[in-house]
């Protein structure tokens, strides 16, 4: 959750299961919608013509693109060519911020974009910008959400009125997943998932798809798919494929446990009216002995990358009745333990969401 900008201020006021409250302050939106939309078609066609000067830059700008401070201009700004089909919008005008899944080309390569900026009196004051240039198992995700052309119908629904819950609720139910993910056992109340929950990660589904199966790296929660030269090798027959598995159940089997740190936990756009939430978050696998674990049903298995590992995810949730219905996600591995670029090292390295 963002704290910067004179018209958002957010305040840690208590703790409720291990997780930081949140409360807020904001101002009558400025940029509605529609406005905040137009801001993010903006910066991607002055990406594609490399011009930073077709924008309303603030003077206070700061720009980053994989967690790395760059002068607009710099970086993706010079290798953009083109706009792709794939867009998924969270909007949040109480808090001047825009986040976008979406798809464009570099050069001649398709690679899937997450996006974040804040608006101030419409001037663009800050950008994020995570560029995933591969996909599971050392594929292209952005490739595959081409494919899809379009986000699932649910993230586009709006949610009635009357059934509709603060932007704070919807950042809390979100962090469930996160606390239920790190160093899973099998043994926690799941019970924030829908019953029918799926997940996509870089256009494929990793839930209840039978037929999604590859080596020690399946899912982002996995770790070690892209780059196949870490990857083990398939389950043997008759062992469990936890992409069959529905949410609940994936995280019921205790299968995640080798994901020992999630961190850096920044909810940084929820749209009430849709349901939804975007976040920016860091998966850790310590690998060596954490590796090695019991799942739920007391087997002792092997799973998770062999060296220390880190993805950068972004990550969305759509969220009715306080449980989680879809969730989209965008992977790169970065370096271990890095920073996004937003935070400070204690907050970098928190499990706190923020």
């Amino acid at each position: 959750m963002r704290t910067s900008g004179p018209s958002f201020a957010i305040g840690v006021v208590a703790a409720f299961g291990g997780v930081a409250a949140f409360a807020q302050n904001t101002k009558p939106a400025s940029c509605d919608r529609a406005c905040l939309e137009s801001f993010a078609d903006q910066y991607l066609d002055a990406l594609i013509a490399h011009d930073p000067k077709r924008l309303p830059l603030s003077t206070r700008l700061k720009n980053t693109e994989n967690g790395q401070r760059l002068d607009p201009g710099d970086g993706f700004w010079r290798s953009a060519t083109s706009k792709g089909k794939y867009r998924l919008f969270v909007d949040d005008p109480a808090a001047g911020e825009v986040a976008l899944m979406t798809t464009m080309t570099e050069a001649t390569h398709p690679v899937t974009v997450a996006l974040r900026m804040k608006i101030e009196n419409r001037q663009i004051t800050e950008i994020e910008t995570f560029v995933v240039r591969t996909g599971l198992s050392g594929g292209n995700g952005a490739a595959e959400l081409e494919k899809l052309g379009s986000p699932n119908p649910l993230f586009l629904q709006t949610i009635p009125a009357p059934e509709r819950v603060s932007r704070v609720d919807l950042m809390k139910t979100a962090n469930l997943y996160f606390s239920a993910l790190e160093k899973n056992d099998g043994k926690g109340d799941y019970s924030f998932f829908a019953d029918d929950c799926n997940r996509q990660e870089d256009g494929q589904q990793t839930t209840n798809n039978p037929n999604f199966r590859t080596g020690s790296g399946f899912t982002s929660t996995q770790g070690a798919g892209r780059g196949a030269k870490q990857a083990e090798p398939p389950p043997a027959p008759g062992a469990l494929n936890p992409a069959a598995l529905g949410c609940k159940e994936q995280f019921a089997s205790g299968y995640f446990r080798f994901v020992t740190r999630i961190r850096d936990r920044r909810f940084v756009a929820a749209d009430p009216e849709r349901g939804l939430v975007f976040s920016f978050v860091f998966f850790d696998h310590a690998a060596g002995k954490y590796r090695t674990y019991k799942m739920a049903d007391g087997k002792e298995v092997s799973n998770g990358p062999n060296r220390p590992w880190t993805w950068e995810i972004a990550e969305v949730f759509r969220i009715e009745h306080g449980k989680i219905r879809r969730v989209e996600a965008a992977l790169e591995q970065v370096p271990y333990g890095m920073l996004s670029g937003w935070s400070t090292w204690e907050e970098g390295m928190s499990e706190k969401a923020r």
